[in-house]
């Protein structure tokens, strides 16, 4: 097959956190003749892909700049704060920004939480990446406030978390370039948004058949079957029976 002949793909980004499994099954299912390819992206490098058309469509974390963006918010993530199983915060079932004001929370540089001040106490250097923080946070050198699915993403069998229920909350979206809103972009709206291949919006669903034409359109409508002959002959319509007047008297 050559590059000419090969089917488009769909290329859909996706953040650290977002496990995008379920509507890439779903898509296989209903458009299995268009490969969907999934393209990793740092939160912060995103948005830059959507606008220069690295990809079709994308998973992003809010807030981001919608100038030339359209987005779907999806869902709100739990924050929480990643501790040592050791860490008297362990034994809590959910802990406030205040609990953690005499310990150094990391900052990691890639950080998606909207913070408009960083909580505990400020590590000497901001690690990198929240996979190097995790790492600081295993040696027993601070703590780590992030959304659960990157708390779950980066699990490690020393390490707990539990959630920080006054913390800023991270939502996921699904974005994409506004001014290229195709036909395949319409297509996983609807599969993320749960529309069925039957609904009335989106390009997947059946289309309805054009009425079948009569053989005979355009000439004159056809006359009414004859009757059925009964074998004897044509059927005759009976004629009334005239009533009988008295009898005339002789005389």
């Amino acid at each position: 097959m050559t590059g000419s002949d090969a089917p488009p793909s769909f290329r859909l980004a996706y953040v650290p956190g977002v496990i995008p499994a379920k509507w890439v099954r779903i898509w296989q299912e209903r458009l299995p003749d268009i490969p969907l390819e999934l393209v990793m992206a740092t939160a912060a490098d995103a948005p830059g892909m959507l606008r220069a058309l690295d990809a079709d469509a994308g998973f992003v974390r809010l807030p981001i700049d919608r100038a030339d963006l359209s987005a779907i918010p999806l869902y709100t993530e739990t924050t929480v704060v990643v501790v040592p199983k050791d860490h008297l915060m362990a034994a809590a079932e959910e802990v406030s920004v205040g609990d953690l004001a005499d310990d150094v929370v990391f900052h990691p540089l890639d950080d998606t939480l909207d913070w408009e001040e960083f909580p505990g106490r400020p590590a000497i250097e901001r690690p990198a990446t929240t996979a190097d923080a995790i790492e600081l946070v295993a040696a027993g050198v601070g703590l780590l406030v992030v959304p659960q699915s990157l708390a779950r993403l980066h699990h490690r069998k020393d390490l707990t978390y539990r959630a920080v229920v006054d913390a800023p909350q991270s939502r996921v979206a699904l974005s994409w370039r506004e001014d290229t809103t195709t036909d395949r972009v319409e297509d996983f709206i609807g599969i993320v948004r749960g529309r069925t291949v039957n609904s009335t919006r989106g390009r997947t669903q059946p289309q309805a058949q054009p009425k079948k034409q009569r053989s005979d359109e355009g000439t004159a409508r056809r006359k009414p079957a004859a009757a059925k002959s009964s074998g004897r002959g044509s059927a005759k319509t009976p004629r009334p029976t005239a009533k009988r007047g008295k009898p005339r008297r002789r005389s």
